[in-house]
């Protein structure tokens, strides 16, 4: 792949957390960490932060927090009732936590969500723009939701999309297949963490 300039890039970590992908989270019925496991998606996205910090790349976070009872979260949709109905991601809980190698670095950012799209009335747009972003580095779960909407709304608003191919996870290898190989197309390049960290140096 071509060279990511590090000067211009940021990556995120999306979703990461126990709720999400972590056996005894809130979702761990759906499938999601037996799939964050055979990803080996949490010791892939840390070596990829690691490298990044070290390339002076910024590392964001972004995590989906509700308050107790899910407070002024929209009813409109199965995913955001089913985030209410399973009393997930509260704020201050083991599920809305990182999982354990992704707790936030000195100098990361962390950004706030509601919605699935990382973009959706948060600060990280913001952010970007004043950070010199460019290229966005997109990690985290589940790819079919979260990861696909993300990078669709960063092509959108001007960004080159990168997505790790075994950074992500969703609930299985049939919904990961869907969204890297069909859904990104024309939306985000894909490719592994360690093509990624390569192309900081290439």
């Amino acid at each position: 792949m071509d060279r990511i300039d590090p000067k211009s890039s940021a990556m995120v970590i999306q979703d990461l957390q126990n709720d999400v992908i972590i056996e005894g989270g809130a979702f761990a019925d759906s499938g999601a960490p037996a799939h964050a496991t055979s990803q080996n998606v949490v010791a892939n996205v840390k070596g990829l932060a690691e490298t990044a910090r070290s390339a002076g790349v910024p590392v964001i976070h972004i995590w989906y927090i509700v308050d107790e009872g899910a407070t002024g979260l929209k009813q409109n949709a199965p995913l955001f009732q089913g985030v209410k109905d399973a009393n997930a991601l509260v704020r201050g809980s083991w599920g809305a936590a990182p999982a354990d190698g992704l707790e936030p670095q000195d100098g990361d950012h962390v950004v706030e969500k509601m919605r699935m799209n990382g973009f959706y009335d948060t600060r990280l747009d913001i952010l970007l723009r004043g950070l010199g972003v460019e290229t966005l580095i997109i990690t985290g779960a589940w790819t079919n939701m979260s990861i696909e909407h993300t990078a669709r709304h960063a092509a959108d608003a001007g960004y080159r999309a990168v997505v790790a191919s075994d950074g992500t996870s969703t609930v299985d290898d049939e919904w990961q297949n869907a969204a890297l190989n069909y859904a990104m197309q024309n939306v985000a390049l894909v490719a592994t963490c360690a093509e990624i960290a390569s192309a900081f140096k290439g």
